[in-house]
C-alpha cells in the first residue's frame, strides 16, 4: 500500500512538471485573443493584389483560396479569420523609384482599394482610425482595418499631401523606404543629410500633430535618433527586427531598443528571412553576387545575353548551396530579444506577409499562423499578460498615446510653407 501511495505521489509530481499539452496553449490563445486584438503592424496585400491582378483586384473574390493561387497569397479573409487577426495595418506602399507625382497617385489608388476592400466585405472588416476604433471593431468581431504609407517619397515633399492621406484613414507615414529621400536618410541607401533635413523635423512634427504614427522601419539609424528627438508621441518600427540577432540595417540595435523604451514606443517584428536569420542574411547577399556574375547586365556577366544558360546555372548554384533553415523559433528569438532590451510593454508583431513572396519562416506561411507564434512564447513561460501586450496591448497603447498629443497640439495651424529641398541647403 505504501508503495502505491508513492507511485500516485510520484504520478503526480511528474503531472505538474510535464508540459502542457499542446491544446492548452491553443485554448489559452484563443482567451488572450478574445479580449485583446491581434494586430499586425505591416501587411502588403493590397499592393501585391494591385500588381498581379490589375483591374480584377477590384471584383476577385478575397474570400477563400488565394493560397491556391499560381503565385500563392499569404493572406485571405478565410484565413485571417483562422489567425484570429483582430486589427491589421495595410501598407499602401509604392516604388520608391517612381517620380513623386506618380506616387501619390499611386499611392490614392492603393488607400482606394483598401478603402473598397473594406466596403465590399462589411461582415469581415472596417475602418479603423482610433485604438478605441479598434476596440470596438475587434468586439464586433470584425478585423479592424487600418492603412501605413510605407514610404516619406509617397508625400512628394508636400504637408498637404500628408494631410490628405490623414483625411483618408492613413494611421502612419514610415519616412522612408529603400531610397534615402530628400529629406531623410533611408537604412538600404547612402545617407545624404545625416538623418533628417529641417523639413523631415517638420514632417514629424505634423504627423504628431494628425495623430499619425511616426513609422522608423526602413530609416538609417541616424534618422530613428532624429525622429526620436524631435517627436512628441511615442514611435513605431511597423515591421523590423533585431539587429543583436542579425545584423542587418533594417533592423534595430540595441542602443536603438533603449531608447524605444524611453520614449514609450514599439517595435514590431519582421518575418522576413533575411532580416530574422544572419546566416539566411549572408546567403542572400551570395546567391546576389552569384546572378550578378553570371549575368549582369549591360556588359559584365559570364552568361550574359544567355538567359537560360544563366538560369540554369544559378539553379545549379542553389542546389549546392540551398538556403539556411529560418523557422518560426528564430521571430521568437527576435521577440524575446527586444522584450529583454526593450521591456515586453515595446514589442509587438509586423509580419510583413505578401510583402516578401513565399519564402517565410518555416511554421509562419501566411496570416493563419499568428496563433502557432503565441502558442510557441507560452512553452517558454510567457504569462497571457505579456502574451496580450505583445499582440495589441502595446500597439494600442501607442495609438492612443499619438491621440492624446494630436489633442493637445489642437490649436496648431497647419503649416502651409512647406520647405524646399533648396531651402535645406
Amino acid at each position: 500500500m505504501k508503495h502505491v501511495a508513492s507511485l500516485a505521489c510520484f504520478s503526480a509530481l511528474l503531472a505538474l512538471s510535464s508540459p502542457s499539452p499542446a491544446q492548452d496553449y491553443s485554448a489559452r490563445v484563443a482567451r488572450v485573443l478574445k479580449t485583446t486584438p491581434l494586430i499586425d503592424g505591416h501587411n502588403d496585400w493590397p499592393e501585391v493584389l494591385r500588381e498581379r491582378e490589375g483591374d480584377a483586384r477590384w471584383t476577385m473574390d478575397l474570400r477563400q483560396g488565394l493560397d491556391k493561387r499560381p503565385t500563392p497569397y499569404n493572406t485571405d479573409i478565410a484565413r485571417l479569420r483562422r489567425g484570429m487577426v483582430g486589427g491589421q495595418f495595410w501598407s499602401v506602399y509604392v516604388s520608391a523609384d517612381l517620380p513623386g507625382l506618380e506616387q501619390v497617385k499611386d499611392t490614392l489608388e492603393q488607400i482606394d482599394l483598401v478603402r473598397d476592400i473594406v466596403a465590399r466585405y462589411p461582415q469581415d472588416f472596417a475602418l479603423a482610425r482610433t485604438a478605441d476604433d479598434v476596440r470596438r471593431i475587434h468586439h464586433e468581431g470584425k478585423i479592424a482595418s487600418m492603412i501605413g504609407v510605407e514610404g516619406g517619397g509617397q508625400i512628394d515633399e508636400s504637408l498637404s499631401v500628408l494631410r490628405a492621406y490623414r483625411a483618408l484613414g492613413a494611421g502612419y507615414l514610415t519616412l522612408t523606404h529603400s531610397r534615402t529621400i530628400e529629406w531623410a536618410d533611408s537604412a538600404t541607401d547612402d545617407p545624404k543629410h545625416d538623418g533628417l533635413t529641417p523639413f523631415g523635423e517638420e514632417v514629424v512634427h505634423e504627423l504628431n500633430r494628425l495623430g499619425m504614427l511616426v513609422d522608423l522601419s526602413h530609416v538609417s539609424e541616424a534618422t530613428m535618433r532624429d525622429a526620436l528627438r524631435v517627436t512628441k508621441a511615442p514611435v513605431i518600427f511597423s515591421h523590423s527586427s533585431a539587429r543583436a540577432l542579425d545584423d542587418h540595417p533594417r533592423d534595430v540595435s540595441d542602443d536603438m531598443l533603449k531608447l524605444v523604451a524611453a520614449n514609450g514606443g514599439v517595435v514590431m517584428v519582421n518575418y522576413a528571412p533575411a532580416y530574422v536569420s544572419d546566416a539566411y542574411r549572408r546567403w542572400s547577399a551570395d546567391r546576389a553576387a552569384e546572378k550578378t556574375r553570371l549575368n549582369a547586365p549591360p556588359f559584365g556577366g559570364l552568361l550574359i545575353g544567355q538567359p537560360e544558360k544563366a538560369a540554369a546555372a544559378l539553379a545549379a548554384w542553389e542546389k549546392a548551396h540551398p538556403a539556411p533553415k529560418v523557422t518560426l523559433a528564430q521571430v521568437a528569438d527576435h521577440i524575446e530579444h527586444i522584450a529583454k532590451i526593450a521591456g515586453v510593454d515595446h514589442v509587438g508583431i509586423g509580419s510583413d506577409f505578401d510583402g516578401v513572396g513565399n519564402d517565410l519562416p518555416e511554421g509562419l506561411e501566411d496570416v493563419s499562423t499568428y496563433p502557432a507564434l503565441l502558442a510557441e512564447l507560452m512553452r517558454r513561460g510567457w504569462s497571457d499578460a505579456d502574451i496580450a501586450k505583445l499582440a495589441g496591448e502595446n500597439v494600442l497603447r501607442v495609438m492612443a498615446q499619438a491621440e492624446k498629443v494630436a489633442a493637445g497640439m489642437a490649436g496648431e495651424l497647419p503649416a502651409t510653407k512647406p520647405i524646399t529641398a533648396a531651402q535645406q541647403e
